[in-house]
C-alpha cells in the first residue's frame, strides 16, 4: 500500500491537497519579465497593504503563470509587479510538497554548509548552470493577511527560498555566475527561448488559461 503523501501548504500539513493549487485555478497566466528588464535589477518595495482583493488576485495569477510556466518559484518582479512578495510549489527529494507564498521575505543562513545543484529561472528562459547555495535557512517574512510566516529550510526548499528573495533584491541566479559560466547561459537563452515559450502556450491552453503576451513573438 502507497503512504499517503505530505504536502505542507503555509507551512502547515494538509491533507489532500490538490494536484493543482485553487489559487492556480483562479489565476491569469501572466507574462514572466525577463532578464534586462528593469523591475528584475532593483530591491522591489515592501508590502505594506494586506488583506486587499489585489494582493489576492495578485497571488492568484501568480500561482496560475507559475504552473504555466512550469516553475517551482516565482516572484513578483518577475510578472512585472513591484513588490517583495513570492509563490512556491514544488516537491523535496523526500517527497514532500511544499505550497506557501511569502511576502517581505528574509532568510538567515543557518550554517556555512553549502551544496551545489542545477539552478534555473523563468526570467531566464531554457538554460540552467551549477551554483552552490547555503544548504539550510530559515525564511521570515509575513502572509497577505499579514501573519507572521517562518519556516525552516533544507536542501532544494532552502535553494528556492534564497533564489526567490534574491529575485526581490534585484539579483538573478546568473549574477552569481563566473563570467564565461554566465556569457554560456545568455547564449543559450537566445537559442532556447521560442521553445520555451512555445510550451508555456501548450500548457495554458491544457489548464483553460489564455495565453501570455511576449514581445518578438
Amino acid at each position: 500500500m502507497n503512504e499517503r503523501s505530505t504536502t505542507i501548504v503555509q507551512g502547515s500539513e494538509i491533507a489532500d491537497y490538490p494536484e493543482i493549487p485553487p489559487q492556480a485555478r483562479r489565476g491569469r497566466a501572466l507574462r514572466v519579465t525577463e532578464i534586462g528588464e528593469d523591475v528584475l535589477h532593483r530591491r522591489c518595495r515592501d508590502v505594506t497593504d494586506f488583506g486587499t482583493d489585489e494582493l489576492t488576485t495578485l497571488v492568484d495569477d501568480m500561482f496560475a503563470t507559475m504552473l504555466v510556466a512550469e516553475g517551482v518559484g516565482l516572484a513578483a518582479n518577475q510578472v512585472d509587479v513591484d513588490l517583495r512578495l513570492f509563490v512556491y510549489d514544488l516537491t523535496d527529494s523526500d517527497g514532500v510538497r511544499y505550497v506557501g507564498h511569502v511576502a517581505n521575505p528574509d532568510v538567515e543562513v543557518l550554517d556555512l554548509e553549502t551544496e551545489e545543484n542545477e539552478e534555473g529561472c523563468l526570467s531566464v528562459p531554457g538554460p540552467g548552470a551549477d551554483l552552490f547555495r547555503a544548504l539550510h535557512v530559515r525564511l521570515r517574512g509575513v502572509d497577505i493577511a499579514g501573519a507572521p510566516v517562518e519556516m525552516t529550510a533544507h536542501g532544494y526548499l532552502a535553494r528556492c527560498f534564497q533564489h526567490e528573495t534574491d529575485h526581490l533584491n534585484g539579483r538573478l541566479y546568473v549574477d552569481l555566475l563566473s563570467k564565461r559560466v554566465r556569457k554560456r547561459v545568455l547564449r543559450d537563452m537566445e537559442d532556447m527561448r521560442e521553445e520555451v515559450l512555445d510550451r508555456r502556450d501548450e500548457v495554458s491552453a491544457v489548464h483553460g488559461k489564455e495565453p501570455a503576451i511576449y514581445s518578438g513573438r
